[in-house]
């Protein structure tokens, strides 16, 4: 018997993976991804499900903490079930860390209101097995280099037009992107690791990459200070640094405007407060503006 189009429903999981075995999140032919495995594993538990929705397209290499993604069925699971019952349909790199219900055809991608990464630095002599394509190693980052980084990053705050601070391939026609934060600071735990957050409503293709390049070659004396002011105003890739690795880029958070009902655990997908509210008057907005495109990784 055909299931019922009533009882069919909406799910939104939280999804952390390591992205190093990946060649990104969004299914790719011939190609191991993210969503392959998940959709596949999702599949085990209903083979009905047709489609998953994901927030962001995360690049190969690209890990992510928070990636949020939702799909419809008619399976009689609760969230707790979808975050247990697909673990052992999962490989060892992809976790589901939280399931909620939400209406059938919830997009994260258009219930984004803000998008927090972070990247890591490793500033040593010698690579950390550890941190392999977990962090960029970078030499020369002294105490000087990592505070003229953090005043550089001071001009990359508030809403400016990006078009510097995107690949080539990104043919968006609105380059004009808000960061509420851009933050550099030591691990407590390991002072050799350099973090640099990032938050904002949105991000074009490779922008935090590109962002964090040009704060590492202002920082170890490539450019000149004023590199991404000058970037900003020039609109040209070519007054922006390099394109940093994809090793140290993590998808920590994806803010929404509806987080779901009934959630498994309960709480935020982050485990931060549940009043951490979007900045006031910070608009809906996703990686790729009004629809998806190809190529939205930060």
């Amino acid at each position: 018997m055909a299931r019922s189009a009533a009882s069919t429903r909406g799910i939104l999981l939280s999804v952390a993976y390591d992205g190093r075995p990946f060649a990104g999140f969004a299914r790719q032919r011939d190609q191991r991804t993210v969503a392959g495995e998940l959709l596949g594993a999702l599949r085990a538990i209903d083979p009905a499900i047709r489609e998953i929705r994901g927030a962001s397209r995360t690049d190969a290499g690209v890990h992510a903490r928070d990636q949020r993604v939702a799909f419809d069925t008619a399976a009689p699971l609760p969230p707790r079930g979808w975050v247990l019952a697909t673990a052992r349909h999962l490989p060892d790199e992809i976790v589901i860390r939280r399931a909620a219900v939400v209406r059938v055809g919830y997009s994260p991608r258009f219930e984004s209101l803000r998008k927090r990464y972070r990247y890591l630095i490793l500033r040593d002599l010698v690579r950390d097995p550890f941190l392999s394509r977990r962090a960029w190693r970078v030499e020369g980052l002294t105490d000087d280099a990592i505070e003229r980084a953090r005043a550089e990053a001071l001009a990359a705050k508030g809403t400016h037009d990006f078009a510097a601070f995107r690949t080539s391939a990104d043919e968006r026609t609105t380059t004009v992107r808000t960061l509420y934060g851009v933050e550099l600071s030591l691990d407590p735990a390991d002072p050799r690791l350099v973090r640099i957050d990032v938050e904002g409503n949105a991000f074009l293709h490779n922008m935090v990459r590109i962002l964090v390049g040009t704060l590492m070659d202002v920082a170890r004396g490539h450019l000149a200070p004023g590199a991404i002011a000058r970037a900003l105003a020039s609109r040209d890739r070519r007054d922006a640094g390099i394109t940093a690795p994809p090793d140290g880029l993590y998808l920590e958070h994806i803010h929404l405007r509806d987080d779901g009902q009934d959630p498994w655990p309960s709480g935020p997908s982050d485990g931060s407060s549940a009043d951490d509210a979007a900045p006031e008057g910070a608009p809906a907005a996703d990686d790729a503006g009004a629809r998806p495109e190809a190529g939205a990784g930060a």
